[in-house]
């Protein structure tokens, strides 16, 4: 089975190869998805998605480079309903995925190019899989945008038989970006993040273990963020396809722009937290600014670095339903080493420094269970330095950067993140 590569790490002697056969998932292989498949009974649409494709196509990438359906008509929690029909991701449907990785917000054009399909045809695609909740496009945090905020891995322990609604209820709450029950250790581990330590402090010491079921709270501290979930690739298209998706680096000195989060920006944030992929016309009409005001502060923010955005997907259904927490820790003086080594690893797609007993903590997708004591036994091999303390596996994933999930990972709602709420607005029911 292929491996995921990282569009970031080089690698010697060539590039990753195509991973067209891997997208099987536990029982069986994938089918190659058709245009014309019939969507599962019971599937609803995802919020600022359409089932209908556009009559023409896009020209310039991030004008008119939305999905169908334009932004989200609601910037706040929104939730759909899927049925229990869950086909595995076939091959075209990971090509298209991967290309979204490498290019989110490129037009529709530019991506039947590299695909070698019409515009339509990945328009309609696209659609099929929005709809089905199978992958989307959202935000990312930008690496300048961690030097803002405080983050935190938060562990959560719940009552017997409390962890189900609990995660529920956790879910709805802007600051809990991402929520993973687990297999050992604790039930819940959740990714924090709020404006400021005093925020984060006030959320996981006041209000955390007020919810209902909640019975223990652990947080910790991130300290440094080597790489986060949004650079993660999948290798689902051959060397020139990526090369043509693959934009040179821009050199140019950030545009003169204010760092500061604002009011502005965080609606900004949650219309794009809906659809990645809106237009500009459809932001600013939403927004009630001018499409010049839109355009000029979401390049801005990207051009900061504080903004990003990632294509995200049912990962059970396209091969990899295994995601593991390691916890290790590395000698002081060489953690930073340790840590963008790491990050290049294509398996790897978080990886922080952390306060606690240990001092690094990465997570991984894989195929199978069983390659969890082999990517340990690399990693360690790799860097002598390197302790791994624990390993936990996840059960299920129920919320991932604001995407709700259900239990084969399809996205059902969105909750926005808005780190820069007041925490005390939190539901604690």
């Amino acid at each position: 089975m292929a491996q995921p590569a990282r569009e970031s790490a080089s690698a010697p002697g060539g590039v990753a190869k195509p991973a067209r056969e891997t997208a099987s998932v536990p029982g069986g292989s994938a089918q190659p998805a058709r245009e014309s498949a019939s969507v599962p009974s019971g599937v609803a649409k995802s919020p600022g998605e359409s089932a209908s494709v556009p009559s023409g196509v896009a020209k310039s990438p991030g004008e008119s480079a939305s999905a169908p359906g334009g932004a989200a008509k609601s910037p706040g929690t929104a939730v759909t309903s899927l049925g229990p029909a869950a086909q595995p991701l076939g091959e075209d449907d990971l090509a298209l995925i991967h290309a979204l990785q490498l290019r989110p917000r490129a037009s529709w054009t530019d991506l039947g190019r590299a695909l070698g399909v019409d515009p339509v045809t990945v328009a309609r695609r696209f659609a099929r899989l929005t709809r089905q909740g199978a992958a989307w496009v959202g935000l990312s945090p930008g690496p300048r945008l961690f030097e803002q905020i405080c983050a935190a891995f938060v562990e959560i322990d719940c009552a017997p038989g409390a962890a189900a609604r609990t995660a529920a209820a956790l879910g709805t709450h802007p600051h809990l970006l991402t929520l993973e029950r687990c297999a050992a250790g604790h039930d819940i581990l959740a990714t924090v993040a709020a404006a400021d330590l005093t925020a984060l402090s006030r959320y996981t010491l006041d209000l955390l273990p007020r919810v209902k079921g909640v019975t223990a709270v652990r947080a910790r501290i991130v300290t440094h963020m080597f790489a986060e979930g949004g650079r993660w690739r999948i290798a689902a298209l051959d060397p020139d396809q990526r090369t043509r998706l693959t934009t040179a680096p821009d050199t140019r000195p950030p545009r003169a722009g204010h760092r500061e989060i604002t009011g502005f920006d965080r609606a900004l944030l949650t219309r794009l937290a809906h659809d990645g992929r809106a237009s500009y016309q459809s932001l600013a009409t939403a927004l009630g600014v001018s499409l010049s005001s839109a355009r000029r502060r979401l390049d801005q923010l990207v051009r900061l670095d504080l903004l990003r955005f990632r294509c995200d997907f049912a990962r059970p259904l396209g091969g990899w339903p295994v995601a593991v927490t390691f916890r290790a820790t590395a000698p002081p003086a060489e953690l930073p080493e340790i840590g963008h080594a790491l990050v290049r690893r294509p398996e790897i797609r978080n990886c922080a420094a952390v306060t606690g007993p240990y001092n690094l903590l990465l997570q991984a997708s894989l195929h199978s269970v069983a390659d969890v004591p082999r990517l340990e036994a690399r990693l360690t091999a790799a860097h002598p330095g390197l302790g791994i303390a624990d390993r936990t596996v996840t059960l299920r994933h129920d919320k991932l950067l604001g995407r709700l999930l259900d239990p084969y990972g399809r996205s059902v709602g969105v909750v926005p993140p808005d780190i820069w709420a007041e925490p005390a607005s939190v539901d604690l029911t």
